[in-house]
């Protein structure tokens, strides 16, 4: 089992859902992150001061899945939410070593 964690501009999130969707991916996390990278802070003035803006608005979707899958929704995150611009975001694989549903007590593979 593989965790994909992807973050990329909140505006392409429907794209990557109906690319994922298109994959029959039914299960994911989402959340609403901010972070900072090669992207350039944004200069925003408030009350006649000016304020530099560093942490940018992301989502964070992230998907626990079999090994098998990983170059296919790899693909569909990363054609989706490429806008070709500084930031468009990361992908990051990590290996999950066991999965336990809370309900049941169920553990493995078989829970995803």
């Amino acid at each position: 089992m593989i965790k994909i964690e992807a973050i990329f501009r909140p505006q392409r999130f429907e794209a990557v859902k109906d690319a994922l969707a298109k994959l029959g991916i039914k299960g994911m996390t989402v959340s609403e992150v901010r972070g900072c990278g090669k992207q350039k802070g944004a200069v925003e003035h408030y009350r006649g001061s000016e304020y530099e803006i560093m942490l940018h608005p992301k989502v964070k979707i992230e998907i626990i899945t079999h090994k098998e899958n990983m170059d296919k929704i790899i693909d569909a995150i990363s054609y989706a939410a490429r806008t070709g611009e500084t930031g468009d975001g990361k992908i990051f694989i990590s290996e999950i070593i066991e999965a336990v549903q809370v309900r049941t007590g169920q553990r493995g593979e078989s829970v995803i």
